[in-house]
């Protein structure tokens, strides 16, 4: 009805939502208050119908106050082509507040100035997000607001700053009303004055957080998400207390045996603190929770793990994720935001962890990937990649590290001429075919007979099918598509394989990669290697992986000849074998 523009009949709204008309009128009663609070009325007439009337302004407002009450961060940030989302009511407010502009209009927040930024919690920052999503997907559908006789407003420079990312030019009355949402969301040095319960609410957390502190000896200070959840949580539970709702908490059992201790020591600073309310257990429970959560993420590593943050999708999605690193994670330290191929020149003891918001051309464990939200989920897959992975992996020791610094100068002619040889013989069998795609035949699984039987017999020997199984059985897992290209990445490592193979093959027009068609190429690199294969030869095939991120190998693969194609190759090879023999011309 928020969207409606017109009456609705009371039957046809109790048809499509498959419920009896005395439903919908008992349901219209509850809903009748709430929408009264938004400065809206709902009219109810009969032979008329049911309609929600009111400004423009009031309706985004009370769309914007549904999502965030009824939407969680999964629901808000997650991929929407990836989402199975059951619920009807929350496909149908994904759609109201324009689910595909999240990612755009948080990229486009994460471009600016981030002063701004700084001064906004969690919560705070979700709820302008879905304010801003609203209101443009409201001036996308026509639902404008209407013009003012107050005549013009310049908008503010944070305003003028976001439309230009976003490549937007709204109507000035449009303007006007972003500006002043921004005005009052985004930069609360336009409003100094702060209310004396908030700042109470505020100290107040800061001493239950103080007495946990000193009852454990342990401190907290550094877990900026702690201090944000209590603040957003207890404020309008203890309203709720004041006002006679019962609270209810089915987790108090397993929570006091769990964490009985924690229980205890929070309850005495609750009773102590806030002396005019009486906090039934249930509500102790819900504290405890943000407190035990802290104390998981605080949990020590048995070491300081150093990760690099790698990022392709611009610095604004890497800024974020590393912000909420910091805050769920500060154990790990973050030595730097690079591109892929700037990663990979890193000598491997200067970190112990590669972070990517992007698939990287890696095997499973040696990166994680994550998005630049950084949901609760990712927060304890992370921990336990470092604990289940990085800390198992052993430290490469110094020595072995300088090592490969103290070499003779033999020792290093031996190496030269060891890489060279492997280079000659992958760019010598390199081979790269122009493919005409059939109508019938346009699916991946289709062409790899064709792809491999271009192959010469000694690479593969007899076994083309059985490399296709294990090529079409890794793809099923993900396809490798090179960002911001029509690139994609077939490679494995089999019994099968007799020596290690590259080939590149080009489509006239797109192979669809999986059963959906939501992946597809046109150039496809095929990287072959036998199931045992020598350090070197796997240190170079991880070289040329990385160099797929190049834009500028991008190109040659999309427009070279085969010859371009190599002496390209060949060129960054032979920069990667100098700096890592330490060579100098």
């Amino acid at each position: 009805m928020l969207e409606l523009e017109e009456p609705i009949k009371l039957f046809s709204l109790a048809h499509e939502l498959r419920v009896t008309m005395p439903t919908i009128s008992h349901d219209l009663d509850e809903l009748e208050p709430f929408i009264a609070r938004q400065s809206l009325t709902l009219v109810r007439r009969r032979g008329y119908g049911v309609e929600i009337i009111g400004k423009e302004a009031a309706k985004r407002h009370a769309i914007s106050l549904l999502a965030a009450n009824h939407l969680d961060d999964a629901d808000l940030f997650g991929q929407f082509k990836d989402l199975t989302v059951t619920n009807p009511i929350t496909v149908r407010l994904l759609d109201m507040i324009g689910k595909e502009n999240f990612k755009r209009l948080e990229l486009a927040l994460w471009e600016l100035s981030d002063e701004w930024s700084n001064t906004l919690s969690e919560s705070d920052y979700t709820k302008l997000l879905i304010k801003l999503s609203v209101a443009f997907t409201r001036i996308e559908r026509g639902c404008m607001i209407p013009p003012s006789p107050a005549g013009k407003t310049e908008p503010i420079p944070l305003l003028r700053s976001l439309l230009d990312v976003l490549h937007i030019q709204p109507p000035e009355q449009e303007r006007m009303y972003l500006s002043e949402l921004l005005d009052n969301e985004a930069l609360p040095e336009s409003s100094l004055l702060v209310l004396q319960e908030d700042i109470t609410a505020i100290e107040n957390v800061k001493q239950l957080i103080r007495h946990v502190e000193s009852k454990l000896q342990m401190s907290l200070a550094h877990d900026r998400s702690l201090e944000d959840g209590l603040i957003q949580h207890i404020k309008p539970a203890f309203g709720r207390i004041q006002d006679g709702i019962a609270i209810r908490n089915p987790m108090l059992a397993p929570i006091k045996k769990e964490y009985s201790l924690l229980f205890s020591i929070v309850r005495s600073g609750v009773q102590k603190i806030y002396t005019a309310l009486q906090i039934p257990d249930e509500e102790i429970g819900y504290i405890v929770m943000h407190f035990g959560a802290s104390l998981e993420r605080l949990k020590p590593f048995p070491r300081k793990i150093r990760a690099v943050l790698v990022c392709t999708s611009g610095i604004g999605s890497s800024k974020l994720l590393a912000v909420k690193i910091a805050k769920e994670l500060p154990q790990i330290e973050l030595i730097g935001h690079f591109s892929w191929f700037e990663a990979r020149r890193l000598p491997p003891n200067r970190y112990d962890l590669i972070i990517s918001t992007v698939d990287l051309p890696l095997e499973p464990d040696r990166y994680i990937k994550l998005s630049p939200m950084l949901s609760q989920e990712e927060t304890t897959k992370l921990r336990a990649y470092i604990e289940g992975t990085t800390l198992k992996k052993e430290s490469p020791s110094i020595a072995s590290v300088t090592d490969d610094f103290k070499q003779s100068p033999m020792d290093r002619m031996h190496l030269l001429q060891l890489y060279s040889g492997i280079v000659l013989r992958l760019l010598d069998g390199m081979r790269v075919h122009d493919l005409h795609l059939a109508d019938e035949h346009e699916q991946l699984e289709h062409q790899l007979p064709c792809m491999l039987s271009l192959i010469d017999k000694p690479y593969i020997g007899g076994h083309l099918d059985r490399i296709v199984s294990q090529l079409l059985e890794r793809e099923r897992q993900g396809s490798l598509i090179m960002p911001d290209s029509e690139l994609a990445l077939l490679h494995t490592r089999s019994e099968w394989i007799e020596a290690p193979l590259l080939a590149l093959y080009r489509y006239d027009r797109p192979l669809l990669l999986n059963e959906d068609g939501s992946s597809h190429a046109t150039q496809l690199l095929l990287m072959l290697g036998p199931d045992k294969l020598d350090t070197y030869s796997l240190e170079l095939l991880s070289e040329i992986s990385a160099m797929l991120l190049l834009p500028e190998l991008i190109a040659v693969f999309a427009e070279g000849d085969e010859a371009s194609i190599k002496l390209f190759i060949s060129k960054q090879l032979e920069n990667y074998i100098k700096t890592k023999l330490d060579w100098r011309d």
